[in-house]
Formats: structure tokens, C-alpha cells, sequence
């Protein structure tokens, strides 16, 4: 599904990918974590050709995305701030993002999934940031695409809306799609990840399942082998 070989991005003096040698497979929930200024957002950011990387190549579904700008049909992606125009109304986002993508019913069932219709005649600039990342969640998921990419998909749900999000992204997988997730609650992770991959300092530092974490670092719980990884490499 993804393929990255080689991958460098330096901004300025400071070097933020190192060499990044990834592959992520066909179908299935893959956490993407690493502390602030690991480089997990440019790794994504260079996915979604928002940055271009120094060197290196990524292939998605097997083309290379420099030769194939059309791939970004292919991904939904949720960023994790929505920057949304404030004067907007929010049934007026939906109809706009529908025009411009494609044909999609599915907006209506996560609507009511999420409770928006309270909010579609609602100025997008009046909403509270749960709402909005709501919204957020409504245009990433109306589409039906094999590879989804979550930035930081929890902020702000209350815990209805949290456990609606879970049960959508295993809908998702269910199908065989691919997700990218990055996150800092290492609970929703645990429960959510069949592969984590550390980014540290540029490079990844692990990929596998957390049970192969746990062992890898000697550690109890998911928690505490994250800690144990910080902790050794500030020493």
C-alpha cells in the first residue's frame, strides 16, 4: 500500500527524516507515533505531497507519487486541525466537498452516526472545537477510498463520539482498507493498532505489533514501553 525507501527532509540546518525506510501493507490500522519533532508529520505530510521530501521515493499502491499526482484520490485524509472557512454553514461545507470530489451518500448516515443535524444551518466559526472535528470526521469518512490517514482523530469527542469513531475505523478496516493514525492517547491506540511504528529523532525505531514492544523493551504495558524508549534515549 505504502512504500518508502531512502527518505530525507532537512528544513534549513535542521534534519528531520534521516533515511526513513518504511513499508506498510495492504489493510489494517497502523499507528504512526513518536515524540514532538520526531518527524511523524512530515513522514505524513511527504505521504500526502503537502512536503517534498529531499531525497528518497514513496510508492502508493505500488506508483511512485512523484510520477502519479492523481494518487491523492486514492487517500482521505483528516488533519488535525481543521482550518474551516468561519462563514460557511456546515451543510453548505458537505455540499461543496461532495462537488468537488464525487458522488457520495454516505455523508447522510454519518451525520446522524455523529448527531450533526442540529448543526447543518450552523455558521461553521460558531461551532465548539468537538463539533468541528466532528465535521472533520463527516467529510474524511464520506468518501470511500483504500487508504485513510488520521491526524490526531480524537481531539475534542466527547465519549459517545469517541466510541462512534472507533467502531467506524474497524467498519473501515473490515473492508481492507489501510489507516494511518497518529495519536497521543496511547490507550485509543492500544485499543485501535494492529502495528505501531516509532519514528525517533528521523528514523524509525520499531515497527511491529505492541505485544512485540512490550517484549522488545521489557516492559509490562504499552505505557511504559513508550516511557522505557524516551527514557533511554534522553539518557
Amino acid at each position: 500500500m505504502v512504500n518508502i525507501e531512502n527518505l530525507h527532509k532537512k528544513f534549513g540546518k535542521n534534519e528531520v527524516l534521516k533515511g526513513v525506510d518504511l513499508s506498510i501493507k495492504d489493510g489494517g490500522i497502523f499507528a504512526v507515533l513518536g515524540p514532538n519533532g520526531s518527524g511523524k508529520t512530515t513522514l505524513i505530510k511527504s505521504v500526502l505531497g503537502m512536503v517534498i521530501p529531499d531525497q528518497g521515493t514513496i510508492n502508493v499502491q505500488g506508483k511512485n507519487i512523484k510520477k502519479n499526482p492523481n494518487y491523492r484520490h486514492q487517500i482521505d485524509y483528516l488533519p488535525q486541525i481543521a482550518n474551516f472557512p468561519s462563514n460557511l454553514k456546515v451543510k453548505e461545507l458537505i455540499r461543496m466537498i461532495k462537488d468537488l470530489r464525487k458522488i457520495t451518500n454516505e455523508d447522510e448516515r454519518l451525520i446522524e452516526l455523529f448527531k450533526l443535524q442540529p448543526f447543518l444551518d450552523k455558521k461553521l466559526g460558531n461551532l465548539s472545537g468537538g463539533t468541528k472535528q466532528k465535521v472533520n470526521l463527516v467529510l474524511t469518512f464520506m468518501f470511500d477510498s483504500p487508504l485513510i490517514i488520521l491526524d490526531e482523530p480524537t481531539t475534542g469527542l466527547d465519549p459517545i463520539s469517541l466510541i462512534r469513531l472507533k467502531e467506524l475505523i474497524q467498519v473501515e478496516k473490515a473492508k481492507g482498507k489501510t489507516i494511518l493514525i497518529t495519536s497521543h492517547i496511547m490507550s485509543f491506540v492500544e485499543e485501535v493498532s494492529d502495528e505501531i511504528v516509532f519514528i525517533l529523532e528521523g528514523k524509525i525505531y520499531f515497527k511491529g505489533t505492541i505485544s512485540e514492544l512490550k517484549t522488545k523493551t521489557n516492559q509490562p504495558d504499552f505505557e511504559h514501553a513508550i516511557a522505557s524508549i524516551l527514557l533511554e534515549n534522553h539518557a
